[in-house]
């Protein structure tokens, strides 16, 4: 069996104009002062990193990862969630995902798309070029207006959107297996893979590609009421990339599951900070110590109580008291002999 590593923080909800969060060394810094052993970067921040450059110099990407070196902090993984939305947008969303792209290409959904998926690219050999073997994104979704089967879908409209994504995909999925990086899609509402079924659906249109992986955040399966640990057991061959993050459902005789269009202090399921919600983080670190899950345990905090930078800290005392260092021996050990085959026939009467 193999220990997990962590605890890692994904840098997205923490990056910002302000020091320490506005630059790399800063943010390293505070992160190594929290307790964290690692980081995951979101590719597209340019306040704390260069992608063009992570792809074309080495010295950039050795300054790039002497200067977290210096306060004890790997990179875990790069993250090109926002680019990975754009790579599939249904018009209803164009223009609220218009914002993830440059300025000049709004309302070009052609040129957004074309720039995504170069985007997507550039993280993979960013990430191989860095020693990475994983990447973090988001599938995009087309399908994802037609969620609930009223009104009645037209004939072939879910198959097509699928088809669709993953000639959208293929091409990106054979570049990471040119470059040994595992593409992991967050499973994630507002994704058209947003499940076990769809992710099933799109692998089977990928040709089971064994690049296409799973990011595995359990409070977007308990906010769905999705079994989180029978998840693991099905789908653990796949889970390459771990979100510690917690939530809570809470259903009143007024919303469930769809939230009634509230914000998200009123939702009956909402995030929560690790421990503060409902997620039973015990099995999980236990389901993948068992199915061997080597990758990092990386905090993503997003909670609409608690303060992003306590958050934060509390976060990776959380994962570093919960990830399982894995015995090297059976436990009754002790009790074993060694192999006498003449008296193991002689106890089956052979």
């Amino acid at each position: 069996m193999k220990t997990m590593r962590g605890p890692g923080l994904f840098l997205a909800q923490f990056a910002g104009d302000q020091a320490p969060f506005s630059d790399w060394q800063g943010i390293t810094g505070w992160a190594a002062g929290l307790g964290y052993a690692g980081v995951q970067v979101p590719s597209g921040d340019s306040r704390l990193f260069d992608l063009d450059l992570a792809v074309t110099s080495a010295s950039w990407r050795d300054e790039f990862l002497g200067q977290a070196q210096a306060h004890g902090i790997a990179v875990t993984e790069l993250s090109s969630h926002l680019q990975g939305q754009l790579v599939a947008v249904h018009p209803a969303y164009d223009a609220a995902f218009d914002a993830f792209a440059p300025a000049a290409l709004r309302g070009d959904p052609r040129a957004r798309q074309d720039w995504a998926v170069d985007q997507v690219a550039k993280t993979i050999r960013a990430s191989a070029a860095l020693g990475l073997t994983a990447m973090a994104t988001f599938s995009g979704a087309l399908a994802w207006p037609y969620l609930y089967p009223w009104p009645q879908r037209a004939p072939g409209l879910v198959e097509t959107a699928f088809d669709e994504l993953a000639k959208r995909w293929r091409p990106l999925l054979d570049l990471a297996e040119d470059h040994g990086v595992d593409i992991c899609f967050e499973i994630h509402p507002g994704e058209d893979l947003h499940d076990g079924i769809t992710f099933e659906m799109f692998l089977d249109r990928v040709g089971q590609h064994p690049r296409a992986n799973m990011l595995y955040d359990p409070s977007h399966y308990l906010l769905q009421q999705l079994d989180y640990l029978q998840n693991i057991d099905i789908y653990h061959d796949r889970i390459k990339m771990f979100h510690v993050k917690d939530a809570e459902f809470n259903p009143t005789g007024r919303q469930g599951v769809y939230g009634g269009y509230q914000n998200w202090v009123e939702r009956a399921g909402r995030f929560r900070s690790p421990g503060d919600g409902q997620v039973d983080f015990k099995g999980i670190f236990s389901k993948l110590a068992q199915y061997d899950y080597e990758g990092w345990a990386v905090v993503e905090w997003e909670c609409a109580l608690k303060h992003p930078e306590d958050g934060a800290r509390e976060g990776a005392a959380f994962v570093r008291d919960h990830i399982i260092r894995v015995t090297p021996h059976a436990f009754d050990d002790f009790a074993a002999g060694a192999i006498d085959q003449a008296a193991v026939n002689k106890a089956l009467g052979l």
